[in-house]
């Protein structure tokens, strides 16, 4: 029998802007991190990305600068590639929606979704602005949260993570001119979430999720789940064929099939439709999804519901690994507002074991954290010489301590209960102590050595 199947993914970044050390703290270090210490472990590792060129985000950079679309998302793809190489971030398969295979698999998904009935055609309302005529969704939408009241586009509250479109936000505008929402009915595939309901609370009540996720959840199961369109008549987003002629995919319905095939095909390349992608998923053991809190709508529910309508059964997430914001000197990073620091420049000018080793253990993970540039110096003035053995330890750690020590480090490695800020001082712990040896928990933490 084939041996079951670890997976971990970690998002796929939108091609709006370069990845920040807000982004590279949160889930693109963490699950390269947990990766590397589970094939250290003997255990047979897939690790899944890619990239998102779909949200209207990119179109509206775009445009507000005068670029073309298509080489703006061509040098940004080169951009987060080449972060993952410097902060030696690997992965075994990688979507690219700029290739030419991407859009005719996510259009035969869809179209299967259509044909089965379990993703109907029906005529719903949706919303336009009034000055611009643009569908209101993603950054054509702007407004106040209808749970939390903090400001939000569509999709999801990065806040609270609820669930955003034109019905359930306050004072909803569009993002683009501050036009007024005008109501239109239109036919589009919708996922009604509430069919699906059993299936998806057996999944919550088994998966290992953080009480912030637990509460989302809870949420939503307070209510009715909501029927979400699947496609719209928009100006940006992978072309519908067939059925869907006039309507393009939406980019979180991409995104969730998209991780479908992504998954299945790293586990078995043969696989070439949705009946070799459910096999294909038969042989995971355990999947985890790294992420930011702002993302745990799409993946505690929404990703699990389009499995479910594709009849992938059982589900098979293990669980969530989940982060939260990461600021800077106190304010949240922010690319159109250039108050960040940018993961290229940071891993060129610095020696990327240090900040990979700083931004584990500074890393935002049950509660927020700050990046100021006096902790990281601080931090690699103290560390940097434990690293390179050039500080030699006065008060050498106790064999029987240092076995302890190294264990307690690798077990906060594993996915449930991941605590990679815990592992950092473990390790850090064993190099002031002498400890040399300390295996697959530097090399997990630094990117160092094999993994």
């Amino acid at each position: 029998m084939t041996d079951p199947v670890t997976v971990i993914t970690f998002p796929q970044p939108t091609a709006n802007g370069p990845l920040h050390v807000g982004h590279l703290s949160g889930p693109y270090l963490a699950a390269d991190i947990a990766a590397r210490a589970a094939r250290a472990r003997g255990e047979r590792v897939v690790v899944t990305s890619g990239l998102d060129v779909h949200q209207n985000y990119v179109l509206t950079r775009a445009e507000r600068e005068g670029l073309d679309a298509g080489a703006m998302m061509a040098d940004f793809r080169a951009d987060i590639k080449k972060t993952y190489d410097l902060a030696r971030i690997g992965y075994d398969r990688f979507s690219d929606p700029l290739e030419d295979e991407h859009a005719p698999i996510v259009r035969q998904l869809m179209n299967q979704l259509v044909a089965s009935g379990a993703t109907p055609l029906r005529e719903v309302t949706l919303y336009a602005c009034a000055d611009c005529s643009r569908t209101l969704h993603e950054s054509y939408l702007s407004g106040l949260c209808g749970v939390c009241h903090a400001p939000a586009a569509g999709g999801a509250c990065e806040q609270c993570g609820s669930f955003t479109c034109t019905d359930t936000m306050v004072d909803p505008v569009c993002g683009r001119c501050g036009g007024e929402p005008r109501p239109f009915e239109a036919t589009v595939p919708v996922l009604r979430m509430e069919d699906h309901r059993a299936t998806l609370t057996e999944l919550w009540v088994r998966a290992d999720l953080p009480p912030a996720v637990r509460a989302l959840i809870d949420r939503q199961l307070a209510g009715q789940l909501p029927e979400i369109a699947l496609a719209y008549p928009t100006n940006w987003g992978i072309e519908g064929d067939g059925p869907l002629t006039g309507l393009r995919i939406g980019p979180y319905t991409e995104i969730a099939l998209t991780d479908l095939y992504n998954i299945a095909r790293a586990i078995d390349p043969a696989a070439t439709d949705l009946a070799g992608y459910r096999a294909a998923l038969g042989r995971v053991g355990q999947l985890w999804h790294f992420l930011g809190l702002d993302n745990a709508y799409w993946y505690a529910i929404y990703w699990q519901a389009v499995w479910a309508a594709a009849e992938v059964d059982p589900l098979p997430l293990s669980g969530l690994v989940v982060n939260e914001f990461y600021t800077l000197d106190g304010l949240k990073f922010s690319t159109s507002r250039n108050h960040a620091v940018w993961a290229n420049e940071l891993l060129r000018d610095e020696d990327p074991a240090i900040v990979r080793l700083f931004l584990a253990w500074d890393r935002p993970d049950r509660f927020q954290s700050d990046f100021t540039w006096k902790t990281f110096r601080a931090f690699a003035e103290r560390v940097g010489p434990l690293l390179d053995g050039s500080r030699l330890s006065t008060d050498p750690l106790h064999p029987a301590l240092a076995e302890a020590e190294l264990a307690r480090g690798e077990a906060a490695l594993r996915p449930g209960g991941f605590d990679p800020a815990l592992a950092a001082r473990s390790l850090i712990s064993l190099l002031t102590g002498g400890v040399r040896e300390t295996g697959a928990l530097r090399t997990a933490l630094t990117g160092t050595g094999g993994g």
